[in-house]
């Protein structure tokens, strides 16, 4: 410590909680510091101390010394990840004074505390209270030390329970994992094991689960599907109205609107002429808008329509940033529902008909060759409104995509013909959800209901430098059955959600971490080995599940819609692509248990985005490549740069962790390409999403397709977007068989301006799909 920051400290005094005041003391600050830098080699607790000091004023209190150290650390990460690591302990440390704070010393306290404060449910305060012993045993405060500062920071600002007066909270971060568990637990043992874990980040709930788990208001479930609204009044009011039921209880909201005429339509009870949909999804805007889900995000929605709907092209243009706004949605996420038959149209550059849903109202209903049977004969009949050229709608598509990155492409044929849901006919799925990786059937008495989970596949790793497959299957089977278990505790703010969700019993197992998993066994993003690799994991993890799912169905009972399964009529997700999977006998033995006691959930496997779970893991999102290898993150303290951990020790293996190396990381977005004296093969190893030829980020989603029986969100990345590039990546994801995609990304200053799309570049892209720069 310089002799300035010391004179400077020995003036100043600090304000403890009782309000008695003392003299700042740099050792006892550098002692402090370094008992949470134990073991962290790369750390120097003198310059945390030092810059911590220098921030102080003369009077400040105790909390404010620990909230500025803590954030020294932080803003050190960029050039040390190990700060990281520290600014979480001392978080962790902050934590426990403000715990302490509120008469907290155990997990049944914390319980207690949240119970007398309406906070926590009357079940499971009871629970904890009459095995109180047990549970505080099994508390682990050192797991802690897992955390990394953001995901930390995350945990401490958006899920932890806060005194409704003070806002203190009244739990630390393990008596919150616990408290998830006990919320969904029948014994201490089940809850003991599920917590540990979680505390394990080996796996996580999404986050309704994390936050309401064990609390007055158990809404658990990620993710709501609602068809559409019949063209009637009083139909898109009660759906309104049910969305913001939904939504208030932090449920992400997928709908659906191709039932609803169109602008200029005939409205026969009053001889006048439709609005069509724009001003009722303004009106829904309006209302996702004003939902705030208990204070920790805002509501969400994502519209899809039909790409036959004559109001599609307003449709598209309703994120734009420029032309009228009252046509315009800046909240509304939207998605094209498209049919196989648009697509092959689109390919022979032929023409696409449009049609009113009061004249053809069957459509939404049918899919497959009965769809291309009605819609055919409904051109031949002279039915439709307008006839428009495929290409130039399916340019208008890319368009929006490159300009907002929304309008997603999500595909109805493959996503009906490769769910277990839709055997019977009339079960039928009209939507995917927000994240586009939830399909499930949906009807105006049925409102779809999905709760998710995630595996860490970082954490699954064993020491001889390969998966733990073993450990990832007790992972497994322990996250189904505690997803199953949701749907049995689970709130359902609506009539329609309740009577789905145990009839289907359908969850969302995903995964979270496989960059991670890629970077330790040094694997290139694209390379053969990669995508063997991705599709063996998504084959263990199906599998298992199924598994799992027959043994609960066996004790239990197979879900009640089970007979209208495909897996009741003996095909499964593999069978549906046509693919042999690599486990023969563990497959022969899983289809004999399923013939025999069914199936206790319809659909087992969703690949959710995870971008908040993730973080609290410390792994990469899902199945993506990283973005960029220096990140920005921002918490409610301010911002902070962290770089690739993975790359950081790479760097150090050869010499290069540098100011000038950093720097040129700066400068460079995060991409290590520039760095001339990294070798080849760690440049190779560490590109970024927007480095990779997007066609290996198709390819393994479409290897591992045969073994997700719902979806995968999959964001593709183009920095600068062509319609040319667009137009095959996305015939190319169809091609392959991919349900749905997610998010265009692409660079801001890199978008596509507003101009008319070219004829020929989309029939360029589309007949000489060998020169797509996007898929190369």
């Amino acid at each position: 410590m310089t002799a300035t920051t010391q004179t400077a400290a020995q003036t100043m005094r600090v304000r403890k909680r009782s309000g008695d005041t003392e003299p700042v003391d740099p050792a006892k600050i550098i002692r402090a510091v370094a008992r949470c830098a134990d073991g962290l080699a790369e750390v120097d607790p003198r310059r945390v101390a030092t810059k911590t000091i220098s921030g102080l004023y003369d009077g400040a209190s105790t909390e404010e010394l620990d909230r500025l150290s803590i954030q020294t650390a932080a803003e050190l990460v960029s050039e040390e990840p190990q700060y990281s690591k520290l600014a979480a302990r001392l978080l962790a440390g902050y934590l426990d004074k403000e715990t302490r704070g509120q008469g907290v010393h155990s997990f049944s306290q914390s319980v207690a505390l949240g119970h007398a404060h309406g906070l926590i449910g009357d079940g499971t305060a009871a629970f904890v209270a009459t095995h109180a012993r047990k549970l505080d045993d099994a508390v682990d405060h050192d797991a802690d030390l897992r955390f990394e500062y953001f995901g930390l920071r995350t945990v401490y600002d958006r899920y932890l329970l806060r005194h409704p007066d003070n806002r203190a909270v009244v739990e630390r971060p393990q008596h919150w994992l616990l408290r998830v568990a006990c919320g969904l637990s029948h014994t201490p043992s089940e809850a003991i094991a599920f917590y540990r874990l979680m505390s394990s980040l080996a796996y996580l709930p999404s986050s309704p689960t994390l936050f309401n788990s064990g609390t007055r208001h158990t809404q658990m479930s990620s993710c709501y599907l609602l068809d559409s609204p019949r063209d009637e009044l009083e139909s898109i009011y009660e759906r309104y109205s049910q969305i913001a039921r939904l939504s208030k209880f932090a449920g992400g909201i997928g709908v659906q609107w191709s039932r609803v005429r169109s602008r200029g339509a005939l409205i026969r009870g009053t001889n006048g002429h439709s609005n069509g949909i724009v001003p009722w999804l303004r009106t829904l805007d309006a209302s996702v808008a004003a939902v705030n889900q208990g204070g920790r995000r805002k509501g969400a929605a994502c519209v899809y329509l039909e790409t036959w709907h004559p109001d599609i092209e307003e449709f598209l243009e309703l994120r734009d940033n420029t032309g009228e706004d009252a046509r315009r949605t800046h909240n509304l996420n939207i998605a094209n529902w498209i049919p196989d038959e648009f697509m092959r149209r689109v390919e022979a550059d032929a023409d696409w008909s449009l049609f009113d849903p009061a004249e053809i109202p069957e459509l939404p209903d049918l899919w497959g060759e009965a769809f291309d049977r009605a819609y055919r004969a409904a051109e031949e009949a002279g039915r439709a409104v307008r006839t428009v050229k495929a290409r130039d709608l399916y340019g208008r598509m890319m368009r929006t995509l490159a300009q907002t990155g929304n309008g997603w492409m999500t595909f109805k044929d493959t996503a009906n013909r490769t769910c277990n849901q839709t055997a019977e006919p009339g079960n039928v799925v009209h939507l995917s959800n927000l994240c586009t990786e939830i399909l499930e059937v949906t009807s105006d008495d049925e409102t779809a209901v999905c709760n998710l989970g995630s595996v860490n596949l970082g954490a699954h790793l064993d020491h001889a430098g390969g998966m733990d497959w073993e450990r990832l299957r007790e992972t497994v089977r322990t996250a189904v059955t505690f997803l199953d278990r949701v749907i049995d505790i689970n709130y359902y703010p609506t009539e329609q959600a309740g009577r789905s969700n145990p009839r289907w019993r359908p969850v969302g197992l995903g995964v979270m971490g496989l960059q991670d998993v890629f970077f330790a066994l040094r694997l290139p993003f694209d390379s053969a080995e990669a995508k063997e690799l991705s599709t063996r994991i998504a084959e263990e993890i199906y599998l298992t599940a199924l598994e799992t799912s027959a043994a609960q169905a066996a004790s239990a009972g197979a879900h009640p819609a089970y007979q209208q399964t495909r897996a009741a009529r003996g095909d499964l997700q593999p069978d549906l692509w046509g693919v042999t999977p690599t486990q023969t006998e563990r497959w022969a033995a899983v289809r004999e248990r399923i013939a025999e006691h069914g199936l206790r959930n319809s659909l087992l496997i969703a690949v959710a985005p995870t971008a908040t779970i993730a973080s609290i893991a410390g792994c990469f999102e899902c199945v993506e490549p990283q973005v960029s290898n220096l990140f920005k993150r921002e918490t409610l303290s301010g911002e902070f740069l962290q770089v690739n951990s993975y790359l950081v020790a790479e760097l150090k293996k050869h010499g290069l962790w540098t100011p000038s190396v950093r720097s040129t990381l700066k400068r460079d977005e995060g991409s290590v390409q520039g760095i001339e004296s990294l070798p080849e093969e760690s440049r190779a190893l560490f590109r970024t999403a927007w480095e990779l030829p997007q066609r290996a980020l198709i390819d393994l989603a479409a290897a591992r397709g045969p073994y997700i029986d719902q979806s995968q969100s999959l964001n593709l990345f183009v920095a600068s977007p062509t319609i040319g590039k667009l137009s095959s990546m996305y015939r190319y994801a169809w091609q392959t068989g991919l349900k749905t995609t997610y998010y265009l990304r692409s660079r801001p200053a890199t978008r596509i301006q507003q101009a008319t799309v070219s004829p020929d570049a989309i029939a360029c892209s589309l007949e000489n799909p060998e020169t797509c720069e996007a898929c190369e």
